[in-house]
């Protein structure tokens, strides 16, 4: 029986993020979930034609749209191909569907967001594995997202952070 849950994945293209993604995919993705790709850039990434989208976030994006460069481009996020393969391969495998959604911004308050516009069952993130004093004086998206999302967070660590 499909559970149809709505699953966040938080990707900003690092290798804690696709650690985090093929967590996901291995571990919660059933037939008929959708994951929701969130992806934020800073504000000053903004061009003329998304800034109409600076406070609700892009449209949602299909999988077969968002492979296509002049869409990556046009939202000006950089192709990143073993992503891409591994939303492909996950989804046809898993049966999952498969969107993305970019947000301007912080991208703490920008993930919190994401959870609540979408509606999410739960949201998936990579930990950079910050030392205690980075993560005191920069703040870990982890921690902020743990605090003030309104649904389970799951952190997903690096392989080499064991």
């Amino acid at each position: 029986m499909p559970k149809d849950r709505k699953i966040g994945i938080a990707m900003d293209f690092s290798e804690s993020s696709k650690n985090a993604l093929k967590w996901a995919f291995e571990n919660l993705a059933d037939k008929g979930d959708t994951f929701y790709i969130i992806h934020t850039l800073s504000t000053s990434d903004v061009d003329s034609h998304n800034s109409a989208w600076l406070e609700s976030g892009s449209p949602l994006i299909p999988l077969v749209e968002f492979r296509e460069p002049e869409i990556m481009e046009k939202y000006g996020v950089k192709i990143d191909i073993p992503v891409l393969d591994m939303l492909d391969t996950g989804s046809r495998q898993k049966e999952v569907h498969v969107v993305t959604k970019i947000y301007w911004g912080d991208a703490r308050e920008a993930l919190v967001d994401a959870v609540e516009d979408l509606k999410l069952d739960s949201i998936v993130m990579g930990s950079r594995g910050l030392s205690a004093l980075r993560r005191i004086i920069m703040g870990s998206v982890s921690s902020f997202v743990i605090q003030h999302a309104p649904c389970p967070v799951t952190v997903v660590k690096d392989n080499d952070s064991h």
